[in-house]
């Protein structure tokens, strides 16, 4: 369902034609309508396109196959698509009907015939909510400081890539690094450009990783870690390397380092390659990136280790 239109998306469900059409074109100015004419080919839908899930569905409850009740259930029983708020647009107008689909977890019933303004109205309201839901939970994977990814969204990508890289057979790699000394720098400079410092490194950092399916975070305090799917060792040794200098590049002044006059830092690396049999668990690959970070400060800092 990807689409470089920006506008929210609404599956409208149903297996009348007429209906499909006449709520596709009284909400196609405002939202992207998808269209499922029964219930098994909307469950089809949504499971085969479940990184590009639509904002809002609009559901008959009586359709030949399976209806809408039971869609529904099965929709808010599976995780990955049990956010998507339904509302049920049906001819069942039984006080009884209506209770039973909410309490399916339905977020609204509209019952047929349906006044054109109503639906607007109430779709409105539902995507209005729907947008503020995700801002909180963007905001809520976001560093507050750098406005990078934070710890919980990595785990959250980390374990979505391990997965990936079990089933694909390809390697995934992470990098844990921090900067030298930087409690010496917080001490003399003061936390406010402690605080520009990070903001600094991170934003350096995260525009040092040019492709698209890498991604940097910040782990806590002073540390980040970056994943990268598809990245054998050799391959994130350059990357580290490469980071290592985009900060040194910086010359962002620190005489309180035992490193070098200016702030740097230094990395730890670890790959998981499935092909050559490596039976280990998420919580081990970052044990070893930062048992190499731990290697790469004892040997002098400012290095990958």
């Amino acid at each position: 369902m990807s689409n470089n239109d920006p506008r929210q998306v609404i599956l409208v469900v149903d297996d009348e034609p007429t209906n499909i059409q006449a709520l596709g074109n009284l909400l196609k100015d405002d939202y992207r309508i998808r269209v499922a004419n029964s219930g098994e080919k909307a469950l089809a839908l949504l499971h085969s396109n479940v990184h590009s899930l639509p904002d809002l569905i609009l559901m008959d409850i009586q359709m030949p196959d399976i209806d809408g009740y039971e869609v529904c259930r099965r929709l808010k029983d599976d995780p990955k698509t049990s956010s998507i708020p339904i509302i049920f647009v049906t001819a069942r107008n039984a006080t009884s009907d209506e209770e039973y689909g909410l309490n399916l977890g339905a977020v609204d019933y509209i019952t047929k015939p349906f006044s054109p303004a109503i639906v607007r109205a109430r779709v409105n309201t539902q995507m209005r909510l729907k947008r503020k839901t995700d801002l909180l939970e963007q905001y809520a994977l976001l560093d507050g400081l750098t406005g990078i990814p934070n710890r919980r969204y990595f785990d959250e990508r980390l374990d979505k890539e391990w997965r990936r890289s079990l089933r694909d057979g390809l390697p995934l790699s992470v990098i844990m690094l921090d900067i030298d000394h930087f409690k010496g720098f917080n001490d003399h400079y003061g936390h406010g450009a402690g605080d520009q410092c990070l903001q600094k490194v991170a934003r350096t950092l995260s525009n040092a990783l040019v492709r698209a399916g890498d991604c940097l975070c910040r782990y806590g305090g002073e540390e980040f870690i970056a994943l990268l799917p598809n990245t054998e060792a050799s391959g994130t040794r350059e990357v580290a390397e490469h980071l290592r200098l985009a900060v040194e590049a910086l010359a962002i002044p620190h005489d309180y380092s035992s490193v070098a006059s200016v702030v740097t830092i230094s990395l730890g690396m670890a790959t998981f390659d499935p092909v050559r049999g490596s039976e280990i668990e998420p919580p081990l690959l970052i044990d070893r990136a930062d048992a190499a970070l731990y290697a790469a400060k004892k040997a002098g800092r400012n290095q990958v280790g």
